[in-house]
């Protein structure tokens, strides 16, 4: 499936790119929102590992969320990132991982530093907003 999304970088503004995103995303179809995914297991407990450790089974997490409404990540064009204990070394981390999931076709994305998520050694959490193509076989679910 070919991406549908529209990924704008205004030259006025600076290259997001590096950060691991796209200054404004747009596509037409039927928005879907996926729930903040986390670094966990089948039960919801929080599989251990270090901050890249869970940024990736995040991903992973997000992956299959997106797979379950008939969707890749190729649809999504709003992430929302959340980090616990924000700084540059984890941002460095978040960005190598979003070009591995998205390469040079970064969706949108927010990035909040916080001081804790739902439980505990919660490191990191990730929402998003995909688009259902119009005609996509899973249009009107």
């Amino acid at each position: 499936m070919s991406d549908a999304r529209t990924l704008t970088n205004p030259a006025e503004l600076h290259d997001p790119t590096p950060f691991g995103y796209s200054h404004a995303a747009s596509a037409t179809g039927e928005p879907v929102f996926i729930a903040g995914q986390y670094a966990s297991d089948s039960t919801g407990q929080v599989v251990p590992g270090d901050f890249a450790a869970q940024v990736e089974r995040s991903l992973d997490n997000l992956r299959t969320a997106l797979a379950g409404v008939g969707l890749g990540f190729e649809h999504v064009v709003r992430l929302g990132s959340y980090i616990v204990d924000h700084d540059l070394a984890k941002l460095t981390v978040l960005g190598k991982a979003l070009h591995g999931a998205w390469a040079d076709r970064l969706p949108a994305q927010t990035l909040s530093g916080v001081a804790s998520l739902a439980l505990p050694g919660m490191l990191f959490e990730i929402d998003a907003v995909a688009v259902r193509p119009a005609g996509h076989p899973d249009s009107a679910r």
